[in-house]
């Protein structure tokens, strides 16, 4: 389930991999958040929509103030891409979204609910839903994860 709208708060970031081997950065609203998703199967590669997406070792980045940053991760590790995700990751994040589950406009929040009850059967979804909508979905434990991008049903 998607929803996309910064639901603000702490997050937690995550360096993720898939079987392919694509190795890309996603945030989370809480490490239960994350495995409700990934047993969902509510997660994909970010490059080619793979399934199969697992945590993958993430140095954290505490740094003496006189060290130089190179010298704070081992050079083995993974490095989590700095700044926002370049446009080609966030077409096919769209790409992927957009063949792989359901637009649901401003009803998110309502088909949110009705999957989490089991009241609907489950489904990928994504849609609006307003800062409010969102916090009250985390709250009553629905899984959500904001899109970075406005879905193209709603820039029409």
């Amino acid at each position: 389930m998607q929803a996309n709208e910064y639901l603000g708060g702490s997050m937690i970031r995550y360096a993720l991999k898939c079987p392919e081997g694509h190795v890309f950065d996603s945030w989370f609203q809480s490490a239960a958040a994350f495995d409700a998703l990934a047993a969902a199967g509510h997660l994909s590669c970010a490059e080619c929509g793979a399934r199969e997406v697992e945590k993958t070792l993430m140095a954290p980045k505490v740094v003496k103030a006189t060290a130089p940053v190179a010298a704070a991760r081992p050079q083995d590790a993974p490095q989590a891409p700095e700044g926002p995700p370049s446009d080609h990751a966030l077409a096919e994040m769209r790409r992927a979204v957009e063949e792989n589950a359901t637009y649901v406009g401003g009803n998110f929040a309502e088909k949110a609910r009705e999957m989490h009850a089991g009241t609907a059967p489950e489904t990928s979804i994504y849609g609006e839903a307003n800062a409010a909508e969102a916090r009250a979905l985390i709250e009553e434990g629905v899984p959500v994860v904001p899109l970075p991008f406005k879905p193209k049903q709603k820039l029409q």
